[in-house]
This record gives C-alpha cells, structure tokens and sequence, in this order.
C-alpha cells in the first residue's frame, strides 16, 4: 500500500473507469467513421432498376430510366414517392393502371373482384378539392353551439384526417390513438382507445362492428372521421346516433345517400349536386351546397324559436291584469275594475304591433354558444314561461292596475276598506244617494262616469307596465344594456300603443262610443313604480342566471 495512496481498491476502480471510458470514445469513432464508409460505397454504386425496353428486360441504373420505359415493382422495393406523404397534406391519389374489363364492369372493393397484380403503373395522379373558407369558422361556431360534427366520406383515412384537421372537425391538439402511440413510442395495442380525443374509423372496421361498439365510439369520442364508407354504412351511423337519443342531421347527394337522409332527423341534400332522388328523400335542399349556410339555418332557426318564445311570453303576461279585476269584482264585490271594452281594446290594439315587433329582434350574442334544447322537454311554451309570464311579471302588472284603481276612487271620496262588498248597492241604478266615505252623496250616473274612468286608467296603466314587459321581454339571458334598442319596429310598438291609449282616452266623443274617459296626468305616473320594478327585477334575475349558470333561478324562471 502507498503511503501517499492509503485506498488501493479505489484507485484501481478509478484506472478501469478511464479505460472504459477511452474504450467507447473510440468505439464509437469507428463505428461512425465505417458507417461514412459505407455510405460512400452506396453512392459509388447506383440503384439499379429492372426496366422492360423494347421488349427485353434490361439493368439499369435509376438514373437512366426515361419516361416511357417500364419499370417491374416487387414488394419489398424502394419507391421514391410514398402515396401517404402526399395523402397526409389533404390531397386525392389516384393511380392509374390500366387494364382492360368488360363495359360496364362494376367494381367491388368489399369483395375484390378485379387482379391486384401483373398491372401497369403508369403514372401517379394528385388533385386536391379544398374545402370552402367559409367551413372551418362553421364548424367552430357547431362545437361552440354544442352540435357533435361527424365527418364520414369515401376517401382514405389519411387525407379523410388530413381535411378533418383543415376545417377543425379534428381540432388542434386532439390526437387519435395512433397519434398517441407515435408519441409515446409504443405499439397502438398499448393505447387506451378512450384516451384519444379523436378517432378515425376505416370502413371495413365498421363492417366487423356490432351496434354495441358503434355506440362505444360514438359515445367516447368527441371528433370521429368515418373514413372509406359506403352510403348503406352511412344509415348505420345515422341508427347509432339516434340510438343515443341525438338529434341528427344528415347531408347527402346521391341516390345511395337516400336511406340515411329519410331515417335522419333532418335530411338534408345538395341543391347543385344532389340527385333527383336524394331530393326527394330530404326534408331540406341546400341550394348553395355549402356547409356553412346550414350553421346559417341552425342560428336562424334558433333566432325564430327565440323570437317566439319572447312574443308568447309578451302576450300571456297581459292575461293576468285582464282577468283579476274579474275575479276581485266576483270575490270581494268591488265596482269592476276593467270592463270587456277596454280588455279588447288591449288583445286587439295595443299589443298587437308591440308583440309583432319581437319577431324581428335580432339575436343574443350567446345564441350560438348554448346547449341543443331538449326536444321532449324544453318547448315553445312550458312551465317556466307559464310561471314567468302569470306568476311574476303578470301579478306586478295587476297591482299596477288595481293601484291607480284604487288611487283614483280614493281621490273621489271611497276609501279602499269602503268598497268591499259594495258591488250590489253600486250596480243598483234606483240608489241614487250612496254615500261614500266621506258621506258624500253619488247617484247612479255619476257611479258609472267614476267607474268608467277607473277602467281607463286600469286599461291606461296595463299598456305602460306593457312598455317594460316588451323592453324585458328583448332577452332570455343576455341584459337589455347589451342587446341594445335597435328594433326599430319595437319602439315604433312602443309609441303606437301609447298614442292608441293616448287617443282612447282624450278623443271626444269615445265617453259615448266606448265609455273611456280623459284621465289626469298624475294618473298616468301611478304605474310608473311598477314598470320600473318590473324592469328591475328582470334584469336582477338574468344578471344572477349569467353569474350562475345551471343554479335555481335558471332551472325555475328560464324559459
């Protein structure tokens, strides 16, 4: 042991360490150096390629092949130009090798019926067909809109991928399960099928499926491409969405395509290219052939569903101010409130244009980012509208009414506690000295005048909580501040049903035709404080339905 070294177990560790070390350093520049080596060698020595020239087959370098020369291709041989490569970009490949068969020969590629050998490769042909501009935005506005598109087409998988990943059926990011496995380097059998994101199913796959796995596909996977399909294949899709309780829409434009667009929920063919009969089997034709108009009519059929929905809600709203004064003159036997004139003079006047008006509003800006409603549950009117409509908004407008009834009688001498159950000696037209609560004296007539008045100002008060129910009635979610007012039929409505009132009201001569009377200014600000609240309260619960989407006040009061 050396007395400057006392560890001679570590040294001699350290020593083979170095050696190794120099060992696989120059290893390594060997093998590189002899790899350059014999890649020299390759150069030096050209392809060679069998051709058949003038009738014998000679050995050529590949250089030397001119056009016109024929070239024998077994398996196994290197070819410069791969058909995937040119596939992956998008692009349509078509070989020709011609061969001679009978006319009107039909092609079975499911049960090959024609040689797939001793052919002639003349030459490689690649077109591609560029899908519109228009149709990438389209299918983003489907996703945001919650609609499932589902791309299935005759080509290759690889340029069917390709063209899904170009118009974003196939969205940036998602990866199949044979993406999966080039990236993490493994065999496809290793990858999970549900942690892709996309997949890509090849017409004979879908041959070999039973209705289960279909449904597993189509359940699992948000982005599907159904590639290499024929038009029957097409119906089993069609049957596998549906099976799912989806609502499907279907395009198609030959006469194959026809089952699927009759099963379909929505058929829809192309205008320009579609056939005779796949028009006939459709439930609409696509003048344009073009994706994106049909995006158009999904937000244009959303618009008019909208748009209904606001105008039913407008007109039943006025419903409960036109009959409590019914059940009130009935119940507590109170003088009427509202007389059958002045009840049609608002169904068949001045609600007409303000209800007309909302079928030309334009729509919400989240028209496109909402779920598909439930066909069998979300209709035009349900619980919720009925519930908005009568419930809420509707009982604010007759305690409008019933206030400025009640303030008007008030200012003439009957106290509100006065004039409960006083319907009997009011309607008597022998009392002529009925006193109020003043104990002052009315005859019959000037009951009446008084009592025609308070149904103006009832009649008068319903259009002006009418003007915020309209105002309200604009948005199902959005607020009134970010949809603006520029319908300008709706304030038309507005004006017209206020000059109607206006003019019912102070016309001479309606005291005799239709038993209105002139009102006090001061009576026309009476509902004002209701309209107000009614205005305020909407707003208040669409504001809480933007801030927490899917809580109770959007399951109770959305409609």
């Amino acid at each position: 042991m050396s007395p400057w070294f006392p560890y001679p177990q570590l040294y001699l560790g350290i020593v083979l360490t170095v050696v190794v070390v120099i060992t696989g350093c120059f290893s390594y520049y060997q093998e590189a150096k002899s790899s350059k080596i014999m890649e020299s060698f390759k150069n030096m020595v050209p392809q060679q390629a069998l051709v058949i020239r003038g009738g014998e087959k000679l050995q050529i370098p590949v250089h030397e092949v001119v056009v016109g020369d024929l070239v024998e291709v077994k398996g196994g041989d290197r070819i410069p130009a791969d058909i995937r490569l040119i596939s992956s970009e998008g692009w349509f490949c078509f070989l020709n090798l011609p061969n001679t068969y009978p006319k009107g020969f039909k092609f079975n590629t499911s049960e090959i019926n024609f040689p797939m050998n001793n052919l002639c490769f003349v030459g490689l042909i690649s077109m591609i067909d560029p899908p519109r501009a228009a149709v990438p935005d389209a299918v983003c506005k489907c996703r945001s809109a919650g609609i499932k598109v589902i791309m299935v087409t005759g080509d290759h998988p690889i340029t069917a991928k390709a063209i899904a990943k170009g118009v974003g059926i196939i969205s940036e990011g998602a990866e199949t399960a044979e993406d999966i496995a080039a990236r993490l380097k493994i065999p496809i059998s290793k990858v999970n099928p549900r942690d892709a994101q996309a997949i890509v199913v090849h017409g004979s796959e879908l041959k070999n499926m039973n209705s289960e796995q279909l449904d597993e596909i189509l359940q699992n996977h948000t982005e599907i491409v159904f590639a290499r399909t024929s038009p029957q294949q097409k119906l089993i899709i069609v049957e596998g969405c549906q099976r799912l309780g989806a609502i499907v829409a279907v395009t198609g434009d030959g006469v194959n395509d026809s089952p699927a667009l009759k099963k379909a929920d929505i058929g829809i063919a192309m205008g320009i290219a579609g056939s005779d009969v796949s028009k006939q089997a459709a439930d609409m034709i696509l003048l344009d052939d073009n994706f994106a108009s049909i995006v158009t009519g999904v937000e244009e059929g959303r618009l008019i569903f909208d748009n209904l929905k606001k105008s039913i809600a407008y007109t039943l709203t006025s419903n409960i101010p036109e009959i409590t004064p019914f059940l009130m003159f009935i119940i507590l036997g109170i003088p009427l409130p509202l007389g059958t004139i002045t009840i049609l003079c608002i169904d068949l006047g001045t609600d007409m244009v303000p209800a007309v008006s909302l079928a030309y509003e334009s729509a919400e800006s989240d028209i496109m980012k909402r779920a598909p409603r439930n066909a069998k549950t979300d209709k035009l009117v349900n619980h919720r509208l009925i519930g908005m409509a009568y419930g809420q908004i509707g009982m604010i407008q007759a305690l409008a009414g019933f206030f400025t009834y009640f303030v008007i009688l008030a200012e003439n001498g009957f106290k509100p506690p006065d004039l409960l159950g006083i319907r009997v000696s009011w309607e008597n037209r022998y009392i002529n000295d009925l006193e109020d609560s003043y104990g002052q004296q009315w005859t019959y007539e000037q009951r009446k005048v008084l009592e025609f008045t308070c149904q103006t100002a009832f009649f008068v008060s319903i259009v002006i909580v009418q003007w915020a129910d309209l105002i309200i009635c604009k948005t199902r979610r959005n607020s009134i501040f970010q949809q603006g007012m520029k319908n300008k039929i709706l304030i038309f409505g507005i004006l017209e049903e206020t000059i109607l009132a206006a003019f019912l009201s102070y016309t001479p001569g309606m005291d005799v035709a239709l038993r209105m009377y002139p009102l006090k200014i001061t009576w026309w600000l009476c509902a004002t404080p209701y309209s107000l609240l009614i205005f305020v309260y909407d707003e208040t619960r669409r504001f809480i339905i933007r801030r927490h989407p899917g809580g109770w006040v959007e399951k109770e009061t959305y409609y």
